[in-house]
């Protein structure tokens, strides 16, 4: 029997709030639960977003989470399971309604790529690669892609 008694309001309200939950084996990890959820990711109900759009704002948060954890030697990249995609710089990010995400950077030789997946098939693996030599600082992609949850407007 449940003892949680809420109003109709209150449940609604719960139903449309995201929900993150994670759990380490080092207490003092971070968690991505543990930063503010950029404002665009409050401004539309989840009912009333894609798939498309859910993706690609949930692993831009775990993107920048991960990109903190990092040392100014190396960047985020992004290996795809399921295929010989290999390992993807990420340099961009999209979605296009209602459910195919999309990555731009570049593969360890320097060759330009592009990878357009559906939600569906969506599986990544995060990894921290060395940065560009030539680079002075690392890339942080990650945190310009927060930035631009903030900045989304309601409609999008």
């Amino acid at each position: 029997m449940d003892d949680d008694i809420r109003t109709t309001a209150e449940a609604i309200e719960a139903d449309v709030m995201p929900r993150l939950y994670e759990v380490h084996c080092d207490p003092k990890a971070t968690n991505a639960n543990d930063q503010p959820l950029p404002k665009g990711m409050q401004a539309k109900p989840q009912g009333k977003k894609s798939p498309a759009q859910w993706a690609y704002e949930r692993l831009a948060l775990y993107i920048k989470n991960f990109e903190e954890k990092l040392d100014n030697e190396h960047e985020v990249a992004m290996g795809f399971a399921g295929g010989d995609a290999g390992v993807l710089r990420i340099e961009g990010m999209g979605y296009f309604d209602p459910d195919v995400i999309t990555f731009y950077g570049s593969d360890p030789t320097g060759a330009r790529t592009q990878l357009i997946q559906h939600v569906t098939q969506l599986n990544v693996m995060l990894r921290a690669v060395p940065k560009a030599v030539e680079q002075a600082a690392p890339n942080r992609i990650g945190f310009r892609l927060a930035e631009a949850l903030d900045d989304t407007p309601e409609e999008a």
